[in-house]
């Protein structure tokens, strides 16, 4: 049985990073997706099944048509990198002929209202993350935040994800602050000299706080906040502590082995959308070699079921949630070079999984699928 997948990434135009370190590498999440096949074509051997992966960068007026395409030639299991509506538009198209998996998109409202019986999320959502990172805070005991938001789209919806969560575990924010997004230029030679100047005084006389949290998803002015501040505080969120799913100093748990292949293909370190693609492809090599079937439906019914689980590299095995389609999962949070700690924390308990304290638990799901 050859079983093809496809891994859409849809690029879309975006403003430098603030960081060289963090330009995009033109091969992001193609890479996984390589290595994944090569870990299915292992088992496949023994069990007669051959694994072929598509891959594709597209525009985001390209990804219906190319979807559409590779479901007409036999690829029923799609793997995207693409932003929200994009996706919700390709889940549509294809409807039940293919099973579609999230890999990039982080919007809460995908695993809610605006959720669809053919997506599956491996990415985590912007809840799980937030909450994770608000476990470890109040862990600290640091429960009094500054909020500091961006003025983007994309901003405004994580700062409502951290504001859920300090409800959720008890956090008091005591002051929020928008930082706006005026244009100009990113990265120039005197950036540090004017942001020396700008943060200190943006962060003056906020009430008394613990630690500062960041919602800065546009990457606009976060990574400028550590060491800044006026008053010495650490600094959370999308700079400093940050919430992830994968981080090149991650070595625990067998993670070394998957970092070291990772860099001798692309002699570059691993990115989170990278070990996603990684972790969407090999959820289909464990479906289709417990089933021996590569029909949507039975692959489907199987990832949601209670026998589906999979080894990777976080401690735990990896399940699905079946109300909404999200994979449960650990998540790591990290600094510049280390990992600090992975959530959830071991105080927080929960009947079913201690994963499912990590967003959207099931009685507060508004997903009907």
């Amino acid at each position: 049985m050859t079983v093809k997948a496809a891994v859409i990434r849809v690029d879309v135009e975006k403003p430098l990073p603030i960081s060289r370190l963090d330009l995009p590498p033109d091969d992001l999440g193609f890479v996984g997706g390589k290595l994944a096949t090569a870990d299915n074509q292992t088992t496949g051997r023994f069990t007669g099944q051959e694994f072929e992966t598509v891959d594709l960068a597209v525009g985001p007026d390209q990804a219906v048509a190319e979807v559409q395409r590779l479901v007409g030639e036999g690829v029923y299991y799609i793997v995207m990198a693409a932003e929200a509506e994009t996706l919700l538009a390709v889940a549509d198209a294809v409807g039940d002929s293919a099973v579609v998996v999230n890999a990039q998109a982080m919007d809460d409202r995908l695993r809610n209202d605006s959720c669809r019986s053919n997506i599956l999320h491996v990415a985590p959502s912007r809840a799980m993350l937030t909450d994770a990172l608000a476990q470890f805070l109040m862990w600290k005991k640091w429960r009094e935040w500054a909020l500091i938001h961006g003025s983007h789209p994309e901003d405004l919806l994580l700062a409502d994800a951290y504001r859920r969560a300090a409800k959720k575990f008890g956090a008091k924010i005591v002051e929020e602050r928008v930082f706006e997004d005026t244009g100009g230029a990113r990265r120039t030679d005197s950036g540090h000299v004017l942001v020396q100047k700008q943060m200190p005084v943006f962060t003056q006389r906020m009430d008394d706080y613990d630690v500062l949290v960041a919602a800065d998803e546009a990457d606009v002015f976060a990574a400028y906040l550590p060491y800044q501040t006026w008053d010495p505080r650490p600094v959370a969120g999308s700079a400093g502590l940050r919430p992830t799913t994968f981080h090149p100093a991650h070595e625990a748990w067998g993670a070394t082995q998957f970092q070291r292949r990772f860099e001798k293909e692309s002699n570059r370190y691993a990115r989170p959308l990278d070990y996603q693609v990684w972790l969407a492809l090999r959820v289909l090599g464990e479906v289709v070699t417990r089933t021996n079937s590569y029909d949507p439906g039975t692959m489907k019914d199987y990832l949601l079921g209670p026998n589906f689980e999979l080894a990777a590299f976080k401690g735990v095995k990896v399940t699905f949630r079946p109300w909404n389609g999200q994979l449960r999962q650990p998540v790591l949070l990290v600094g510049d070079k280390v990992l600090v700690s992975v959530s959830p924390q071991k105080e927080y308990l929960h009947k079913v999984s201690r994963l499912d304290t990590l967003g959207f638990d099931e009685p507060e799901s508004t997903c009907v699928r």
